[in-house]
């Protein structure tokens, strides 16, 4: 299948964002030792498999795979909203840690940056999402 620039552009940046956002939350848990709480959890169980998707759908040239990536990103995306909701106080029910003396993105070291986990893990849903949905967007695919 042919694809155009663009859509292959879109699908490839989405997998960077996807592989990126994969690898960051790798290093977070196994090098800087932060356990993640349940919804982290939840989260990482839709990003996880998005650079392999979509890097598979690069490799053979597999011009409908964003619907893969838009599916797996709202669903993981929707689980960051909510975490987000919590984490701000919107949603009014407290963030629990997973066991009584485990994690929990309330603590100061869930920050990256000075930014929330919970808010990086909705942009970069948001960005796969996005760009995704851009590369079944072309014309030419």
């Amino acid at each position: 299948m042919n694809r155009g620039l663009t859509g292959e552009a879109a699908l490839t940046a989405a997998w960077v964002v996807a592989l990126v956002a994969t690898l960051s939350v790798l290093f977070i848990g196994e090098v800087l030792g932060q356990m993640p709480c349940l919804l982290c959890w939840y989260q990482r169980a839709f990003m996880f498999p998005l650079p392999i998707v979509l890097g598979l759908g690069l490799w053979w040239q597999d011009a409908r795979v964003g619907r893969y990536g838009v599916a797996l990103s709202l669903c993981g995306g929707a689980v960051a909203l909510w975490h987000m909701g919590l984490y701000v106080g919107i949603i009014p029910e407290p963030i629990q840690p997973c066991t009584a003396t485990g994690p929990s993105c309330t603590d100061a070291n869930q920050l990256i940056l000075g930014v929330p986990i919970p808010l990086l893990s909705l942009v970069a849903f948001t960005l796969t999402a996005s760009l995704s949905a851009l590369s079944l967007k072309d014309p030419r695919s």
